[in-house]
């Protein structure tokens, strides 16, 4: 059964047996795990770095950028966390989800390029730059991407 909503648990280390609807997000080990939404019970760990994930906890609640899509997974689930509500997209086909992985390689490839180089433009100050944010944060670990699979809910007015 699809989840609706999921809630923060910080914690120092993931534990062996997930919750479904809770998400274990590590500071210390940079990651945010959770049982996938979908129901299928799979863990789902998303790195937070500059070229992967970011979270967004407001002191209430929490999420997670760019979309969520379970690409490797039996049921390949697709959503976003915003808020602690989820919410739902669609699937993409085979050659969308290698344009997407294509996409972060450069993406990494270029983030690691620059990085420690004197007079090199950080990657995080251009995506930042360009980007529209429409949450507001306490904590907020920006990537260096560009997605194009954003919610309905982040789409300008």
């Amino acid at each position: 059964m699809r989840l609706r909503t999921i809630r923060p648990e910080f914690v120092e280390f993931v534990p062996e047996v997930l919750t479904p609807g809770v998400l274990y997000i590590s500071i210390l080990y940079a990651t945010a795990t959770h049982s996938c939404a979908c129901g299928c019970a799979e863990k789902v760990v998303t790195p937070i770095r500059p070229t992967d994930w970011s979270v967004i906890w407001d002191g209430e609640t929490v999420s997670l950028d760019p979309s969520i899509g379970n690409w490797s997974l039996p049921c390949q689930s697709h959503y976003w966390i915003r808020r602690n509500r989820l919410v739902w997209a669609g699937r993409w086909s085979r050659q969308d989800i290698e344009a997407g992985r294509e996409k972060d390689r450069s993406i990494k490839l270029r983030y690691f390029r620059g990085r420690g180089r004197k007079g090199d433009p950080s990657p995080v100050q251009n995506r930042t730059a360009d980007r529209r944010v429409s949450d507001s944060s306490l904590v907020d670990a920006r990537r260096p991407r560009e997605r194009s699979d954003r919610s309905p809910e982040d789409s300008p007015a």
